[in-house]
């Protein structure tokens, strides 16, 4: 006989690892919990994902779906992580492709709910007329989504770059939260238009107005206001799965990439270390790579920077570091190029400052370990997150050049040398540091993280619908 209490639950992020590895997390915490989950993707997306642990991969499993071919898509390109910035446009017109082959697994599933991004805004309907409850898992803030998506009784006439430098007309209380104008120029033409024929506005618009329930990945005790500001105007459950924290599990080949730069970490003085990292996203343009560099040379600190140099095999913008740098730095400084187990560096005891774009996946792993960070924004929700954090002292962001009343989101190497000084090193920025020391409590405290997982769970068991007949 089935338990009823036990759910069948289906995940289906956006092609973008930064999506994907949120939603595996998600998956990974309710599967603990006895519930089975079915996680769709691509092929070469599931292939590149983290190993499940032993003791939950019997109750994950992972459905391929493969991407259609389309003009301008590079045959291996599966992920945002594989493209130019440009290009991502192409990747959404062939994720709007899977609409179909997600209709027939839904048809032949016994899944009680479905949890989708922002992107698949054909969904909702498709899971309706199916009679499964649906959801949207955001895995953005909710600071995000109050400022992306309109209440259906306000207009949004947002159609020019400037309007999104301002909270909008529907946030009912004080905050300076906004976009840069620098950053809305970089994503301007996929908020509003690309090649895929949808704005990002409206994605997020009918996900948020088709689903059942609004999930975000938060907490009622970092950003009550935003949270329940969502519940306000989109007139619907808005509940909170925590923070998610990645979990990384040893393997030999990540032991093996571990140990030289364990060795390189243990060398360096407690809280001393810089750690600069942009995610799988971003990605410098080269007078931005070369300011980095000498900030870091200026600032005379010792570092370990990931660097990305170009997204996928299709860029052919390969962005190089100066000449001599690594030569010149070698004694306090290490460049990798490759991939590195980022959870384990960040909670290593000579790390002092994160340099980091503010994706949220990022600041939740550097807070867990009271991490102060020094914040670059680059594209997407970056900008916002930064504006959030820095509201609440958890970071610095690098001053950027303004000419003529005008942002242009231009940055030198003194300023970045002197806001990782500033953080890790000064007086005057100890704010910083005693307030990543607070955040560590709310960040890495696993018992309140299950109480957010338990409370979503419980809505679930709740409030699934019987499936409908199809026939």
């Amino acid at each position: 006989m089935a338990d009823d209490s036990k759910l069948h639950i289906a995940l289906f992020p956006w092609l973008a690892f930064g999506h994907m590895i949120p939603y595996l997390e998600l998956a990974k915490l309710l599967a603990q919990k006895n519930h089975k989950i079915s996680f769709i993707s691509t092929p070469r997306n599931i292939d590149r994902l983290p190993k499940l642990p032993p003791n939950l991969s019997n109750l994950i499993t992972f459905v391929k779906v493969p991407l259609p071919r389309i003009d301008h898509l590079p045959e291996e390109a599966q992920a945002t992580t594989d493209l130019p910035f440009d290009k991502v446009q192409y990747l959404k017109k062939a994720y709007d492709c899977l609409k179909q082959p997600l209709k027939t697994f839904l048809e032949n599933s016994d899944v009680d709910w479905l949890f989708y991004d922002f992107s698949a805004f054909w969904l909702p309907e498709i899971a309706k007329s199916v009679g499964i409850s649906h959801g949207f898992f955001s895995i953005f803030l909710g600071a995000t989504l109050g400022i992306v998506t309109k209440p259906a009784s306000f207009d949004d006439d947002r159609n020019k770059p400037e309007q999104f430098t301002v909270p909008p007309k529907w946030v009912n209380f004080p905050t300076k939260v906004a976009y840069k104008l620098f950053e809305v120029i970089r994503i301007f033409e996929s908020v509003t238009g690309d090649a895929s024929d949808v704005s990002d506005i409206f994605r997020f618009a009918e996900v948020v107005k088709g689903c059942d329930l609004i999930a975000v990945r938060s907490c009622m005790d970092f950003e009550p206001e935003w949270l329940n500001l969502l519940q306000e105007i989109h007139g619907k459950p808005c509940i909170a799965t925590g923070m998610l924290p990645t979990t990384e599990y040893d393997t030999g080949e990540q032991t093996e990439e571990w140990i030289p730069i364990k060795e390189w970490l243990d060398k360096q003085e407690k809280a001393s270390v810089v750690y600069v990292a942009f995610g799988s996203e971003a990605k410098p343009s080269q007078d931005e790579l070369n300011e980095i560099a000498l900030g870091l040379e200026l600032s005379g600190l010792p570092f370990f920077w990931v660097l990305r140099n170009r997204r996928g095999l299709s860029d052919t913008e390969v962005i190089e570091l100066p000449d001599a740098f690594e030569e010149r730095t070698k004694e306090r400084g290490v460049v990798c190029t490759s991939w590195v187990p980022q959870l384990k560096i960040l909670a290593h005891d000579s790390v002092g400052g994160f340099l980091t774009h503010s994706g949220w996946s990022s600041v939740v792993e550097a807070s867990q370990y009271a991490r102060p960070l020094i914040l670059m924004a680059f594209l997407a929700d970056q900008g916002i997150n930064a504006r959030i954090l820095e509201e609440k002292k958890m970071g610095y962001p690098i001053p950027r050049n303004e000419f003529d009343g005008s942002f242009t989101g231009e940055f030198t190497g003194e300023s970045v040398a002197e806001s990782l000084k500033l953080v890790i090193v000064k007086e005057e920025g100890k704010i910083y540091r005693d307030k990543a020391e607070e955040m560590r409590i709310l960040f890495g405290d696993k018992q309140r993280q299950e109480m957010y997982i338990n409370n979503f769970l419980d809505y679930l068991t709740t409030n699934k619908q019987a499936k409908a007949v199809v026939n």
